[in-house]
This record gives structure tokens, sequence and C-alpha cells, in this order.
């Protein structure tokens, strides 16, 4: 399977086969020769960040608002880099600390954690609100997989 990792530089975007980020190896871009993100893990946003982590993804974006004090946020980071490294290049997987980035949050109106917002060209397209199991999150990433 090939996936499309948009460029942080230059803004192209570029086909990678799976197999090789799962042996380890880093992608460059074919166009500027720059180091490509791929993230097997999720990836930290915050407010700064948000727009171009999340809203600028040229796949899926999957983000976690949590806590460090929530008991259900701790039980579901496990869940979440798991579906990360499973769905490596196909959706892209943030967490964001709503106690350091709180205009986020309130952007998105989060009234409860944890909160798994799916984006999709900048767009929510899914909340999920609460605990849930590894296999009813990727249920419900299957219509937004690119």
């Amino acid at each position: 399977m090939t996936i499309l990792i948009r460029c942080p530089s230059c803004g192209a975007t570029n086909r990678v086969p799976r197999e090789k980020l799962l042996q380890g190896l880093a992608p460059v871009c074919g166009r500027c020769k720059t180091p490509l993100p791929a993230d097997t893990e999720p990836v930290a946003v915050t407010d700064a960040t948000f727009p171009a982590q999340v809203e600028h993804s040229p796949v899926p974006v999957l983000v976690d608002f949590w806590a460090e004090w929530c008991g259900p946020c701790r039980m579901v980071a496990p869940v979440i880099d798991e579906l990360a490294a499973e769905m490596v290049g196909r959706v892209r997987f943030a967490k964001l600390n709503i106690d350091e980035n709180p205009r986020t949050a309130a952007r998105y109106n989060v009234q409860s954690i944890p909160t798994l917002l799916v984006f999709r060209a900048g767009r929510e397209v899914d909340r999920m609100v609460g605990a849930m199991p590894g296999a009813e999150i990727a249920r419900r990433l299957q219509p937004w997989v690119s």
C-alpha cells in the first residue's frame, strides 16, 4: 500500500510505500529532498500548530483532546497509539492537551474529555466523546479514510 505525505517545506504530495515506513526508513520529498514526517505515533499539536498540522493535512486527522489528570484519557491513549501505527499514511493522529491549549478546545466547543474529533479537508466530520474501544474508533474512521 502507498501512502500520501505532504512535504512541510514545498507542499508537494509524495507517494511513500507503507512497508518502507514500517521498516524504519525515513522518507524524503521527491521535489526538494526535505525529510517527510512519517507519523507512526500521534503528534502533539498546540493552539499555534493546529491549523498547519490538522486543518491543512492531506489525509484525515483524528485529534484526541485530553488532559493529564483525566483517567479515561489515559485509558484511550494506548488505543490511539495502536491505531496510529496501524493506519499510518491513511489517517494522521494528533493529541491536544486542553489545559495547555484552551483556545482550540473552546473553538471546537470541547466540553468533555476525552473527545476525539475527525477532520477531513480542514473540516470537522465526526465527533466521539468518552472512552471507546479501538474497534469502534476504527469503524468510525472508515468513511473518511483515504
